[in-house]
């Protein structure tokens, strides 16, 4: 009958409710029945009213059988006997069928209400599979804004709930919060089920273990349009893997791109130090509070600065930079750092969607103008003290301390003379050195001023830059300048190898090399070079060591060959690859210069050598794709690990940047197994962890010196853009992936000897910002620091390789000879044998090799994002700077990527260091 009225009504209704509905029906027929039986068969002895009747059906089916109401007649006893058969086999049938398809809907999620849709606000996240780690990841990461804690997360999902997964939303803290749909994207019922029109974001994932990461992003592409299509209005948040198919999902609202945003942190981390370490830390929440418990000072303030993050506020609403309406940029990014200690590093036109990372002094403030800011807290938190406060405030405070203490600016900044230095020796930074110097004659020894910052700049002292010149020429030679205008041009890449790339002004040949001569280990008619070390390189080499020469790995190469990079420091790039690349790619990479590729693996010995190891500045190391779709996920970095721990124990002076999957295997890297300072790095990450830390693993003396990081890194960069829709932006133009007239890019200069004058950090921002216009906005510190260990290393010196190659080298005199192919095949036998003897000869002489070692391991490196103004330079700091766009702003020299502070802004360090 019920089914009957279903197909009558033509309602379709779940079959859980029709399940329950024909329970119920059953139960109310059957005491419906025993009531009106019982009740007619007692009519022979004593009555039965029809309230007693339904107290004796009750009690009986319930089984509880009280006793003071029973049947009398044989008759009524037979019948109870008959309903008491019935109901055990009807009701359990039904309650079987019941409890089946309520199991079924527990793993397929139900359906979220659409009256939970209309009235409360939810976003739903679909992803192929779902790992316990992605989960904490986005759980961690959404709710650790305040405006989101009463958001619904609607998980949509094509498999089963793992169980780890169901073990975590079970925890109340997420079981209310968190809903698990099974279901996929692709169906309009799922959709429909998850309430997709009412959403308020949606979030598509691509599953990067899989080994066919191509077909996973075509999986994400159609999750995207089948979104698109059923719920238009739902803004989209996609994350995309092959930069090649990011054109299909134009029409999201933000998207990331993973191989992008690797290659090039990956490239930038060869220049500017910790790169990405700098990144990481500004995507992810915090509060600033990791390392406070610690002993040592390097972790609380390591564990403190990176607290910062970037923030927004239109200038007429903001207390901080209300004030400077009308004036330069660079005159309001110095004094709200010296006033609040926020540092200003962008704006945005309200007529304009695009973002300015420092236009320079040439740029006015306008009240309407958006400021991009890195802080502590957003402005509406902070608690700032006025000026006037702050004067009367006490100089001893060292650090920033939170929201509640915001520095004061430095005396030092204001006056600029070592005798109130002496007066007031309690501003001096924990972490920097001390001076002292004689009282006596103090007045006569006077550091000299610097320059104020224009409140609007002087049109006099700018000039204009023409980007087909270079500025480095002028101290060139006329040989020099002659040979570099012949092999250089500055212009934009003719060839790109995928659809969506954005073009970005290069250093570029005037002829594009011929495919034979980007062999490096391979002579041709054109040269008969064949390892590194022939090619003579003035510059140290930049190896990458890759699986395959995908798209991506052309972000790699463009961020090295940027226009605004001086020419004397572009280093040769050697792509050590597995697998050998195709003519596409070929075509897009034989316009840069010194960009050259070799098939090998850092697995052979030979192939380091060939491709320049002893040579190299920066070794870097691209987890291979056919290893991250191992059967115990964390085991996908294993072959990764192992081979830099070879390079690291073989090449200790080399600087090996590697690429992970899993964050969690960062602490294998450089491992030694009786380090007890890695021992409490890891008790330490272990606390941090259990405080509810989103960044446990910064500690990690890898990932605090920039030597190791992971792309699931990157994934909060993609959940925070939903309440900061400007983060990929930014993130984009630190990185070089975007390049936009007027915006500035990210670069590092380090400080020497020659500019420890400076003293401060505030000092330091006010001669960039009065002098070349660079905003400031971190340091890279190293310190000594002794890590014991009882592992003898090895080590391998240019001049030991030089001597392998003796028998090598014979084959390179050839002269014009071109038969080089059969030479090669006859001494690459006696090459690798000699290698190989060579290699177990270091082997024995490790204590040999051990002082340059232990150098390189007494020393930890760490990043101080957006420092107190009063924290001391110390030598060999590498300050990161936002530096203006040459087109707009070009100081009298060019600067230089490594060059010290006196030289990068064109003043006389000779007369600065007198003293």
């Amino acid at each position: 009958m019920i089914n009957d009225l279903h197909r009558a009504i033509q309602r379709t209704q779940s079959a859980m409710f029709n399940q329950v509905l024909i329970l119920i029906s059953t139960l109310l027929c059957l005491i419906f029945t025993c009531i009106c039986g019982i009740q007619h068969l007692e009519r022979i002895g004593k009555k039965l009213n029809l309230f007693d009747s339904l107290y004796f059906c009750i009690v009986t089916f319930s089984t509880v059988g009280f006793g003071d109401v029973t049947p009398e007649t044989w008759s009524s006893k037979l019948f109870v006997v008959a309903m008491i058969c019935v109901a055990l086999v009807v009701l359990p049938i039904q309650f079987e069928q019941l409890a089946y398809l309520w199991m079924e809907r527990q793993k397929s999620g139900g359906n979220y209400s659409r009256h939970r849709a209309q009235t409360e606000k939810h976003v739903v996240l679909c992803v192929s599979s779902l790992k316990i780690d992605l989960l904490m990841d986005f759980l961690n990461e959404f709710y650790a804004h305040p405006r989101l804690q009463d958001y619904y997360v609607v998980i949509l999902c094509p498999t089963e709930m793992d169980v780890q997964v169901r073990r975590v939303l079970q925890i109340p803290m997420w079981s209310q919060r968190v809903i698990y749909l099974q279901g996929s994207a692709l169906k309009d019922q799922d959709l429909l089920r998850a309430k997709m029109d009412d959403a308020e974001a949606c979030f598509i994932l691509s599953s990067r273990c899989e080994v066919d990461r191509t077909s996973s992003d075509h999986q994400t592409i159609l999750r995207a349009w089948a979104v698109k299509d059923f719920a238009p209005n739902c803004p989209l948040y996609v994350q995309i893997l092959k930069p090649e198919n990011k054109f299909h999902i134009k029409f999201a609202d933000h998207v990331v791109c993973e191989e992008e945003f690797k290659y090039a942190m990956l490239a930038l981390n060869c220049i500017c130090p910790a790169t990405s370490t700098l990144i990481t830390l500004l995507v992810h929440t915090s509060r600033g509070q990791e390392g406070q418990q610690s002993p040592e000072q390097w972790q609380k303030t390591y564990g403190r600065c990176s607290g910062n993050e970037v923030y927004h506020i239109t200038l007429e609403e903001s207390a901080f930079f209300a004030e400077y309406e009308g004036k330069s940029f660079t005159y309001a990014s110095f004094h709200a750092h010296k006033k609040f200690g926020v540092c200003l590093i962008g704006v945005r036109r309200e007529d304009n969607k695009n973002i300015l990372l420092n236009p320079g002094p040439r740029y006015i403030m306008n009240a309407t103008d958006v400021c991009f800011y890195i802080n502590i807290t957003k402005e509406e938190n902070s608690a700032f003290k006025n000026q006037d406060q702050q004067k009367k405030s006490s100089f001893s405070r060292s650090f920033y301390h939170g929201p509640s203490r915001l520095p004061v600016h430095s005396i030092i900044a204001s006056m600029g003379t070592v005798a109130i230095d002496l007066q007031d020796t309690s501003c001096r930074s924990a972490s920097g050195p001390t001076l002292t110097l004689p009282t006596e004659g103090i007045k006569e020894i006077r550091r000299p001023s610097i320059a104020p910052v224009l409140e609007v700049a002087d049109a006099s002292s700018l000039q204009t830059c023409d980007l087909l010149s270079d500025q480095s020429e002028d101290e060139a030679t006329p040989d020099e300048k002659m040979s570099s205008n012949l092999e250089y041009a500055k212009g934009y890449p003719p060839y790109s190898p995928y659809i969506g790339s954005s073009p970005t002004f290069c250093h570029l040949l005037h002829e594009k090399v011929p495919f034979c001569c980007l062999r490096l280990d391979k002579s041709c008619q054109h040269n008969y070079y064949e390892d590194a070390k022939a090619y003579g390189f003035k510059n140290k080499l930049i190896i990458v060591a890759a699986e395959t020469a995908g798209n991506g790995l052309y972000n790699f190469i463009v961020p090295l060959r940027a226009y605004y990079r001086p020419k004397k420091e572009l280093n040769p790039i050697v792509l050590l690859l597995d697998n050998p690349p195709d003519i596409h790619f070929l075509d897009a990479i034989c316009w840069f210069p010194m960009v050259y590729y070799m098939v090998g693996s850092i697995d052979n010995l030979d192939d380091l050598l060939r491709c320049g190891v002893t040579f190299a500045a920066n070794m870097v190391v691209v987890d291979k794709e056919s290893t991250m779709s191992a059967e115990e996920d964390y085991m996908a970095d294993a072959k990764t690990i192992v081979n830099v721990q070879t390079l690291f124990r073989l090449f200790s002076s080399l600087s090996i940047i590697t690429e992970l999957t899993h964050p969690a295997n960062m602490r294998f890297m450089q491992f030694r197994a009786k380090d007890c300072y890695s021992l409490a790095l890891s008790k330490l990450e272990k606390k941090e962890r259990e405080r509810g830390s989103n960044l446990a693993f910064m500690f990690r003396l890898p990932f605090a010196a920039g030597r190791v990081f992971s792309i699931s890194m990157l994934d909060t960069l993609l959940y925070q853009s939903f309440v900061k829709d400007y983060m990929i932006s930014i993130t984009r133009l630190l990185l070089g992936l975007d390049t936009i007239p007027g915006s500035g890019f990210l670069c590092s200069i380090k400080i020497t000897e020659e500019d420890l004058w400076i003293r401060t950090y505030a000092r330091l921002y006010q001669k960039l910002c009065s002098s070349s216009g660079d905003v400031p906005i971190g340091i890279y510190r190293t310190e000594s620091q002794k890590l014991a260990t009882s592992e003898s290393q090895i080590s391998i010196s240019v001049e030991e390789w030089e001597d392998t190659k003796d028998c090598k080298d014979q084959g390179h005199h050839r002269g014009n000879h071109r038969n080089s192919t059969s030479s090669d095949q006859s001494d690459h036998p006696l090459l690798r044998r000699k290698s190989m003897q060579w290699a177990r000869r270091l082997s024995r002489k490790g204590p040999r090799h051990s002082d340059e070692m232990n150098d390189h391991q007494s020393t930890l490196s760490y990043i101080l994002i957006n420092p107190s103004p009063d924290t001391r330079l110390e030598l060999n700091d590498v300050v990161y700077l936002i530096r203006p766009d040459p087109l707009s702003y070009l100081p009298n020299s060019e600067p230089s990527q490594n060059s010290s502070i006196c030289n990068a802004t064109g003043q006389d360090s000779r007369e600065e260091t007198q003293l």
